[in-house]
């Protein structure tokens, strides 16, 4: 069988467990990235891949040029994606048997957060965003402002941002509340926001009548848009948080490979430091788990400074040192 035609046979196997567009979507990166590795292996473009051809040797072949400039978690959830793959064709006798068995997942390692480094980081990137920092053939600060604005405080993640529409935008003035739809794992949740980001959002929803000039918004109509009022894709909302970063100068506070998911790691890791339970940040977060949101907790948890910081040979640095 075709490598599309099966992918597609795929999907629609799938249909009934009724993944978010975000998850479809991320599964079909994935098999097409490596479905791409597995073309270049076999000499031939990634449409003319035939399933017959999948053997261990070329997915192993091909998963090491995928790995080569990825992340092990990237790594590692399309090792997932590409195994459920061969289970729905084995099942459906496209081929005898899964070749990813001989395919080396790497092992998981302790998934610390990636905030942006830096005590006033968060506050110097908006302060210049606000500002106007941002570099564009059509500038659009309030924009610009709302998007890192709504990424930092109420931590939803970038593919979430990208689903809010109009209408999601809820409740009376100092009420107000983001409707988070489809999330991770097609969870839903409510996050509340306090009237400053809602005087943020109120400002570029009244600089979008002025530029587009429509009014009223579509309901329906995405939150959050291009110049030309079309919704934000995923490249472009990654291209403008970078020069958001690289406008404001802080590029080099930002961990390699977190770029838009720093700013979620950021609200998280902030809440943490205010005294957030795990259990209230697994619920702003979405997460599905509490060990998931616990790290949060753990790395900056001032009961482990506290303790470290009780250890009497301190005592003795601070008299050397005078601190």
């Amino acid at each position: 069988m075709d490598f599309g035609v099966a992918v597609e046979e795929f999907f629609v196997s799938r249909a009934p467990r009724k993944d978010s567009p975000h998850t479809v979507a991320a599964y079909r990166r994935d098999l097409v990235a490596v479905g791409r590795c597995v073309g270049e292996v076999l000499g031939v473009d990634v449409s003319g891949v035939d399933c017959s051809g999948l053997t261990v040797e070329v997915m192993r072949r091909a998963f090491a040029g995928f790995s080569a400039s990825r992340a092990k978690s990237s790594i590692s959830r399309a090792w997932s994606v590409w195994n459920s793959f061969f289970a729905f064709c084995v099942s459906e006798g496209v081929v005898a048997g899964n070749p990813m068995s001989g395919v080396v997942r790497p092992r998981p390692g302790d998934r610390l957060p990636k905030p942006l480094r830096g005590e006033d980081t968060a506050e110097r990137l908006l302060v210049a965003v606000a500002s106007g920092a941002r570099r564009s053939r059509f500038p659009w600060p309030q924009r610009d402002l709302a998007v890192v604005a709504v990424l930092l405080l109420t931590g939803v993640r970038s593919s979430e941002l990208l689903a809010l529409r109009v209408c999601d935008v809820v409740g009376a003035d100092g009420e107000l509340r983001l409707m988070v739809r489809g999330g991770k794992g097609d969870r839903d949740r409510v996050v509340p926001v306090e009237r400053p980001l809602e005087l943020v959002v109120e400002s570029y929803v009244a600089s979008r009548r002025d530029r587009l000039g429509v009014w009223p918004l579509p309901v329906e109509s995405a939150l959050f848009v291009d110049h030309r009022g079309s919704g934000l894709t995923r490249n472009q909302l990654q291209y403008l948080v970078r020069q958001c970063y690289r406008g404001a100068g802080v590029s080099d506070a930002v961990e390699r490979g977190a770029l838009v998911h720093a700013l979620r790691h950021t609200f998280a890791t902030r809440l943490g430091q205010a005294g957030a339970s795990a259990v209230e940040v697994m619920e702003l977060l979405g997460h599905r788990s509490l060990a998931a949101s616990q790290g949060y907790i753990r790395v900056t948890g001032r009961e482990l400074r506290e303790a470290v910081g009780s250890n009497p040979v301190y005592g003795s640095v601070r008299r050397i040192v005078g601190g």
